[in-house]
């Protein structure tokens, strides 16, 4: 008796040092694989907080948490076994999708553009599109769907490249890994913008205090900055969420052509990069990342404004007509 549960104890040792020991696998490829995606990840914390603005500040952390279960369930749900079944059975159509998701990042960003340099005609746009959203019953509930169908995209984008880094592993290495990256990534991204969206209300506390206390009166001024320099943050934030859509968007899909043998544009970025990096050799690292960054993000805006009228006049109509027949089809 004593002699087998000695061995059994031994026995279940051996077992939590060999789970202990994949944990630290699983731990060490998502770190790694998180920064591969870093990149990706700071996209998505610049894009989100366009969302929450122009809405009560009771609703910000709400829509914030809305948002957040969305892209988990992007990703463990949707993405996860999705990326897991291509990868094994149908490898070639991972690229193919990428690149489309990608457009519809152009696409985001160039309307974005688009409202910025002609109002009315985008005005025009929108209206064209309004049966385009997935149905939403209030405003908030279009932002919610709208940021959800962004992240789908970032978030395929980050597990794509976590999948890359994970060539050699067994599929549920890989599977572990995912999941890890993506409860991690969403805790991360989302929890720095619910301090983002809430900090001037944490300014707005502290502009109020009426402590005499030592510091009181750096800490009412610190609080008098943040609520008056929110806004513009915002604004900035936007612009530079509206900026890492192209970016994103027309590097997935620069990248994606050399696969198909079409390579020569990712060359000619990469060698206009090098040629200015050696004008200036001091920072000649930062400065061809730069070249190659604004090059993806013009092919990005070209090919969303190709695509805003082809939306405007063949998507939105045919999906119209869709709506009105799956309607006719319910009520008859």
């Amino acid at each position: 008796m004593s002699v087998g549960l000695i061995a059994l104890l031994d026995d279940v040792a051996t077992l939590a040092k060999a789970a202990a020991a994949s944990l630290d696998d699983v731990v060490a490829h998502a770190g790694k694989a998180g920064a591969k995606a870093a990149g990706v990840v700071i996209d998505d914390a610049a894009v989100t907080p366009r969302y929450v603005t122009g809405l009560s500040a009771a609703r910000e952390l709400p829509i914030i948490a809305k948002i957040a279960i969305g892209s988990l369930k992007n990703k463990l749900l949707f993405l996860l076994p999705a990326a897991l079944v291509l990868s094994l059975l149908v490898p070639q159509a991972v690229t193919p999708l990428l690149m489309l998701g990608g457009l519809y990042l152009c696409f985001e960003g160039a309307e974005k553009v688009y409202e910025l340099v002609m109002p009315h005609a985008a005005h025009a746009h929108e209206n064209a599109l309004e049966t385009i959203s997935i149905d939403p019953k209030t405003f908030e509930d279009a932002k919610v769907a709208s940021a959800i169908r962004t992240d789908f995209i970032l978030s395929a984008e980050i597990m794509a490249i976590t999948l890359g880094s994970l060539s050699e592993s067994g599929p549920a290495m890989q599977a572990l890994v995912l999941a890890l990256v993506g409860i991690m990534i969403t805790a991360a991204v989302y929890g720095v913008v619910a301090l983002i969206v809430k900090a001037d209300d944490f300014g707005l506390w502290l502009a109020q205090r009426s402590s005499s206390a030592p510091g009181s009166t750096f800490l009412r001024m610190l609080g008098r900055g943040l609520v008056q320099g929110m806004p513009y943050l915002l604004k900035v934030l936007g612009l530079i969420g509206t900026a890492a859509m192209v970016w994103v968007g027309g590097g997935i899909i620069v990248h994606g052509a050399e696969s198909f043998g079409f390579a020569w544009l990712s060359h000619l970025l990469h060698d206009a990069g090098e040629r200015t990096a050696h004008a200036m050799p001091a920072v000649s690292g930062v400065i061809s990342w730069l070249v190659q960054a604004a090059g993806s993000g013009l092919v990005g805006i070209l090919l969303g404004l190709a695509t805003i009228p082809v939306v405007s006049h063949v998507v939105a109509p045919a999906w119209r007509w869709c709506a009105t027949r799956l309607r006719r089809m319910r009520t008859a």
